[in-house]
């Protein structure tokens, strides 16, 4: 497996690899300045005195460093890079220096002497670069003794350099469609009622039965969000169609609806809680609409985060939904729940040519929880995967759980200018997952998570590794549910 071997670690190796900036009518339709304000250090400055007066704790995070060296050797991008600025330590001083330069005595005072330094263009780059390198996993908070987060630190910077004119392309453009059309894909109402039309033709065809995929049905107990990744590209659908039949086979009215056909928040990404709301709202828009008992969400780990940790602030509260049922709650724990209750059935030998392994979504792991049990979001796929097939296995114990890496494509670096940093940042899980591959011949890695599935599937065949590898829980679900068996 490739890997960084000792003697490669070059700094500043990776300071040319930048994701494409945004175009004047991306930042336009955000509210953004369509370009760089001629004004921009003093504007920088002083959007970063706004963030230290409404986030402590990034003040708290900007002044308790002692450089231990705790997070060094723990970020997947620092491992697969070998670039010393990908340590979350060296990432993070990229804003503290500016921040001590401009908001502290010493700074003030003796400047460099004392580690501060002015927001210049050479700065700017490096944040541009260095910025957009980090998957806002967590990993790295997991290993500090502060606790420090450095996912807030980059969300910062990321925030601070929109407000300025100088956004990414990628996500500021889905951010845009999800405002203009609904969904990360740009795909309309109309072509979102055909493709799940098709589905259900593709369905009637492979098990015989008539399984719907509602769309917009006022009065179905459960309101349906998902990655809108979910409606058309693989391995994905497979997982939709795991939905599709867990709700057939239980009898449980559902839908999906064109006005939150999204469950993917990329405002997260950009630390933009107003662009956050925004998109959020289109879910509060849904439920009025619809009128649900129950607010599912399907397979994305950053949705699943923003839905768990932030829609009640965003949305909330959701007095209108059954108070019975979590709000929302997960696929994965509403499908465990009808299995271990008896209400649908699963035949594992469908899975008999497969060996599981999970790979653990770092949203999912470290910014949320699942069910009503410390370390649900560990046990509960783990559990309804077992209960899908015969063979399972988990990676190495400190590659998994709250110590997962991630995939390398998270926090908005799922584009295609930045493949290199992609294939690089993957290589800790790769090697964790090849380890499993040769030792207990591992085939297929379940996974909970939209950018988890296209990262997979776009980095393996580099690693030696066949794309079909990766898939979802619900595709497991989805071969193994027993369709017109008796509760």
């Amino acid at each position: 497996m490739p890997r960084v071997e000792e003697g490669l670690i070059v700094k500043g190796v990776t300071a040319d690899v930048k994701p494409y900036m945004a175009k004047p009518e991306i930042q336009a339709k955000l509210g953004f300045p369509e370009t760089l304000v001629d004004n921009w250090e003093e504007a920088a400055v002083r959007k970063l005195g706004e963030l230290l007066e409404k986030y402590k704790s990034l003040q708290v995070y900007l002044d308790t460093c002692v450089r231990c060296g705790s997070c060094t050797d723990k970020c997947q991008f620092y491992l697969g890079t070998g670039d010393p600025n990908n340590m979350p330590v060296a990432r993070a001083e990229l804003l503290r220096k500016v921040y001590k330069k401009y908001f502290t005595t010493e700074g003030k005072l003796f400047g460099k002497l004392a580690g501060a330094h002015r927001l210049d263009l050479n700065v700017l780059g490096e944040w541009y670069a260095y910025f957009h390198q980090c998957s806002q996993c967590r990993r790295c908070s997991v290993f500090c003794p502060y606790g420090i987060d450095t996912a807030e630190i980059s969300m910062a910077a990321r925030e601070i350099m929109d407000s300025i004119g100088l956004g990414q392309k990628y996500v500021n453009e889905i951010i845009g469609k999800v405002h203009t059309v609904g969904n990360n894909l740009g795909m309309n109402p109309k072509a979102l009622k055909a493709t799940l039309e098709s589905t259900e033709e593709d369905l009637e065809e492979e098990t015989g039965q008539k399984i719907r995929l509602p769309l917009d049905e006022v009065g179905a107990e459960v309101l349906m969000v998902t990655p809108s990744a979910d409606f058309f590209a693989s391995p994905h659908v497979e997982s939709l169609l795991g939905y599709a039949k867990v709700f057939h086979q239980a009898g449980i009215s559902w839908t999906f609806s064109t006005a939150a056909s999204e469950a993917g928040n990329f405002g997260m990404f950009i630390g933009n809680y107003g662009q956050m709301q925004k998109v959020a709202s289109r879910v509060s828009d849904a439920i009025r609409e619809i009128k649900p008992k129950r607010l599912v969400v399907g397979e994305c780990g950053h949705a699943w985060r923003v839905a768990y940790s932030f829609w009640n602030t965003l949305i909330g509260p959701f007095d209108t939904l059954d108070p019975k049922y979590p709000s929302p709650q997960h696929i994965c724990e509403f499908t465990l729940d009808l299995v271990n209750r008896g209400a649908i059935k699963l035949d594992k030998s469908a899975n008999d040519d497969l060996t599981v392994t999970f790979h653990d979504s770092c949203n999912v792991a470290r910014g949320s929880a699942m069910g009503d049990k410390p370390g649900g979001q560990f046990t509960i796929p783990r559990d309804l995967i077992r209960a899908s097939c015969n063979k399972f296995v988990d990676m190495d114990k400190d590659t998994i759980h709250e110590k997962t890496f991630c995939c390398g494509g998270g926090g908005g670096l799922l584009s295609d200018e930045i493949l290199q940093i992609r294939i690089q940042g993957a290589m800790p899980r790769m090697q964790a997952l090849h380890s499993v591959m040769e030792s207990d011949g591992v085939n297929f890695m379940a996974l909970i998570c939209a950018i988890c599935k296209a990262q997979f599937t776009k980095i393996m065949p580099k690693y030696g590794v066949p794309m079909t590898t990766a898939g979802g829980v619900h595709q497991l679900v989805a071969r193994a549910i027993e369709l017109g068996a008796k509760a």
